[in-house]
């Protein structure tokens, strides 16, 4: 292994977006950094994410813990202000596009989401609440939506960033190695240590931490139907558009349409619990031809665009734990956790990945 410099040498298991940004930061700062992983881009997860930018929670709900929401505020401003400026270079696959969020209730003083959005309006650049955006765009007026805001938002082409990351991580000289790491971390952390020469481990694993962090955790499954959208068979489609899941309800209620880089178009979106079979699709799952159906029914000139028959549908499995994100120390020892981060990996990626550094700083 080649030494950068002689600041410390970090191991961080996982190539995921958290892994990978972590990996960035570190290196940014001069840290010696190893990445080790079972799966990379286009194999892991973080390619099949939405990847629109939200203030939490997302709108695929299920961030609950409100210690963990408060932090993720914090987190998901680092990754906005930082994909602005990776959105002037088209290499990164970053672009920042109008995104509305329409409600079937008004928003009313004292609700969910007017907190959510009082919050918001002066974080983000172009906010505007206003119910006559629905008579504005392109989208059904007999569904029942009674209020609507919008902002501009980073949307990721995850697929090219996740390479652009990887490769920027290994132009920066991080050791890359593709090997799974088993068993408890914490049992394992002397040998792991002495293995890799390293001074701190960062686990980045996702799902891969109910075996390594010992912690029961579960996957949110999610699937995108992914559509042409170059102009081809209707008009271009360059805004975002989401109808929140309802709070309370136990129905897939989601709609989830967003621009991916130039000419796909990704429609979603599905959350369901504890599902671990990625086998689904339009043609053997009816969830997945009802959110199809569901985008269709919103905007209805998605039906005039072919479905991607390369890859019609992309399904990925979230990593969700019941306190939502975990970032810490695992007392004791020269482990620090990064998982956890359900479908908000891209959002907090960058404020999770400094605030690593902060403790991998402190720590030194």
């Amino acid at each position: 292994m080649s030494r950068r410099s002689d600041k410390p040498h970090i191991l961080i298991i996982g190539a995921g977006v958290s892994g990978l940004t972590t990996a960035y930061c570190l290196l940014e700062k001069g840290y010696n950094v190893t990445v080790v992983s079972e799966k990379f881009a286009p194999q892991n997860t973080s390619v099949v994410a939405g990847a629109l930018w939200e203030w939490p929670p997302a709108v695929c709900g299920y961030h609950h813990d409100q210690l963990s929401l408060h932090r993720s505020k914090r987190w998901c401003m680092d990754a906005y202000l930082r994909f602005f400026d990776l959105a002037e270079d088209p290499a990164t696959g970053a672009y920042i596009r109008p995104v509305n969020f329409f409600f079937r209730e008004k928003i009313t003083p004292g609700s969910f989401h007017y907190h959510k959005m009082s919050e918001l309006e002066n974080k983000v650049k172009n906010f505007r609440h206003s119910k006559e955006i629905i008579q504005e765009e392109n989208i059904n007026q007999k569904i029942g939506l009674e209020d609507s805001y919008s902002h501009l938002a980073p949307m990721v082409n995850t697929d090219i960033y996740m390479s652009w990351l990887l490769a920027k991580v290994k132009a920066m000289d991080a050791n890359i190695i593709q090997e799974k790491i088993n068993g408890s971390l914490l049992e394992n952390e002397v040998s792991i240590l002495n293995r890799f020469r390293c001074s701190l481990i960062i686990n980045c694993s996702g799902l891969g931490s109910r075996e390594l962090a010992g912690e029961y955790m579960y996957p949110l499954r999610g699937a995108l139907v992914r559509v042409i959208n170059d102009g081809s068979k209707a008009p271009q489609i360059r805004k975002a558009y989401c109808v929140s899941h309802d709070e309370g309800s136990t129905r897939q209620d989601i709609v989830f349409i967003v621009p991916r880089g130039e000419n796909l178009l990704v429609l979603g979106g599905l959350a369901e619990k504890d599902e671990w079979n990625t086998d689904i699709g339009l043609n053997n799952y009816a969830p997945v031809k009802e959110m199809y159906e569901r985008c269709v029914e919103f905007m209805p000139a998605l039906a005039d665009m072919d479905i991607d028959l390369k890859e019609p549908v992309r399904v990925g499995l979230r990593p969700f734990r019941a306190a939502n994100v975990r970032l810490d120390w695992e007392q004791g020892s020269r482990i620090i956790h990064n998982y956890g981060h359900g479908g908000a990996g891209v959002t907090f990626s960058w404020g999770c990945s400094n605030e690593i550094v902060g403790m991998v700083n402190d720590f030194f």
